[in-house]
């Protein structure tokens, strides 16, 4: 491609960006929903919760299914004033237990509300809560109650596999994480850093 031609055509793509930006008049906190089979999911979230933070931001963060093993994101952000609540109890298909999932779910939902209410907060994950959905610890409603009355400034990232329809649809920005591979199915074991 010859100089001028590439110059042409970079010079059409700014006036594209330019009207877009132009025409972004809106400003409020967004719904970010990132979803898809892929790894991937929670780290992107924590990416978001260190660039706020390094704004000046306030963030909080809600971890469902997690266990209480080291967390190099909490390592890292709590004392950046980033407040977790876990809800500890670990995968699903370890503690096998729906009865006392659900109850430690609806615990640290209770958490989750507080954040979602707190006009303090700019930015509140919502970390595995799509399986929370899927399971019928939480009801969908109320989730979606809770979004919407938030305050108006306040982002919220959901992450999770199989994120329910209606909060695809709720959501402003919705990313889905593909599987190509995965070191775990060469039998390479998940390691700090890299995995937690």
């Amino acid at each position: 491609m010859s100089a001028d031609r590439h110059q042409q055509r970079q010079q059409k793509l700014k006036e594209q960006v330019d009207a877009r930006i132009e025409a972004a008049k809106e400003t409020r906190g967004i719904l970010i929903v990132l979803t898809g089979n892929g790894k991937g999911k929670t780290t992107g979230a924590f990416g978001t919760v260190t660039r706020a933070v390094g704004h000046g931001l306030r963030a909080g963060v809600i971890q469902f299914i997690k266990g209480e093993w080291p967390n190099g994101e909490r390592n890292l952000l709590e004392p950046h004033g980033v407040e977790f609540q876990v809800m500890a109890t670990g995968f699903t298909w370890e503690t096998q237990n729906k009865e006392t999932d659900t109850l430690a779910c609806q615990a640290v939902w209770q958490h989750g509300k507080r954040m979602l209410a707190d006009s303090s907060l700019d930015l509140v994950v919502l970390d595995e809560l799509t399986y929370m959905l899927s399971f019928g610890y939480l009801d969908l409603q109320e989730v979606i109650d809770a979004l919407n009355a938030r305050p108006a400034h306040q982002t919220v990232i959901i992450t999770g596999r199989g994120c329910h329809r209606d909060l695809l649809e709720l959501a402003d920005t919705v990313s889905e994480l593909r599987p190509v591979k995965h070191a775990f199915h060469a039998g390479i074991w998940a390691h700090p850093g890299n995995d937690w």
